[in-house]
């Protein structure tokens, strides 16, 4: 199940891929020949974009390989640490997009060409689309780096709505508006900006092994359900690629032998890895249990 989500995220990686790079191409012609600050800006980001997607493509290449030697617990992070570079290039590309948009507005380069808006159209729709379906891949899959990807693509969608917007008022308000598309590109690293610190932490929360509540909940669950199970104590998830990783105590009938409480563990484990299938691995630890009375005069 985990490699099938790897491999649908892999399929959007290498769509965003081509995608880009043709985009990226289609505006900074569409850019240098119509004169348009913005739509060149916007461009270079777009290329920047490819290397983006090389790199969620590179993430979930090596969090798809099992565990070996090495990297018992697998390869997960890997996916991670893909979307902390993702996040830390629209940092990059924010910061690119204001500097050229400043330097347009102190020294305006004229009029842009009505034809650039109509490109710019065609960015929107498309990238809207990309980031619709990269989205709705990462919610099937759990994946923090394909909805890294997504928010790309709808930053993307953005500054090309804000370029629009800008070259709009400078071709309807003339040589006095010259400076809208620039300041339309101003305001899109902005945008830029924000989705970069949405994006930021998720994978950030997921390195620094963050608390799962709900999937904490669900495997609690599925434990107190498995005969022989007399209760559960601490119990802790961490994410790790697509799926979790479980720290489980569980408490058994204190006069059980180790060979029958040791067979119980598997079974909880099974147990949780059928009911919760996000859950990857879960290590068991066995406690005796302690009756109310027991407990309360201790």
């Amino acid at each position: 199940m985990a490699d099938q989500d790897y491999q649908h995220g892999l399929r959007i990686s290498v769509l965003g891929l081509f995608v880009n790079a043709g985009l990226g191409v289609v505006k900074l012609l569409g850019g240098l020949l119509g004169n348009s600050t913005a739509l060149v800006a916007d461009a270079v980001e777009s290329l920047a974009d490819v290397v983006s997607s090389l790199v969620v493509w590179s993430g979930l290449r090596i969090a798809r390989q099992p565990p070996d030697e090495d990297h018992p617990y697998g390869h997960g992070r890997a996916e991670s640490l893909a979307a902390l570079v993702v996040a830390v290039m629209l940092f990059g590309a924010s910061v690119g997009v204001s500097v050229e948009a400043i330097r347009g507005i102190r020294n305006p380069a004229g009029l842009p060409a009505a034809f650039t808006l109509w490109v710019l159209i065609g960015v929107i729709i498309v990238k809207e689309m990309m980031y619709r379906l990269a989205r709705r891949t990462a919610r099937a899959t759990n994946s923090s780096l394909v909805l890294a990807d997504a928010w790309h693509h709808r930053s993307d969608a953005l500054t090309s709505l804000a370029a629009a917007g800008g070259i709009a008022i400078a071709l309807i308000g003339g040589e006095r508006y010259a400076a809208a598309d620039d300041w339309a590109a101003l305001v899109a690293a902005g945008v830029i900006l924000f989705n970069a610190t949405r994006v930021l932490m998720p994978p950030l929360h997921e390195l620094m092994d963050r608390e799962q509540p709900e999937i904490v909940e669900q495997v609690r669950r599925v434990a107190r359900d498995v005969p022989g199970v007399a209760g559960v104590e601490k119990t802790f998830a961490r994410k790790s690629g697509l799926r979790y990783l479980v720290d489980m105590h569980i408490e058994v009938d204190r006069e059980m032998p180790v060979w029958q409480a040791h067979s119980l563990g598997h079974d909880v484990k099974n147990a949780i890895r059928e009911g919760v299938p996000v859950v990857q691995d879960v290590l068991i630890h066995i406690e005796p249990h302690k009756p109310d009375d027991v407990q309360d005069k201790k």
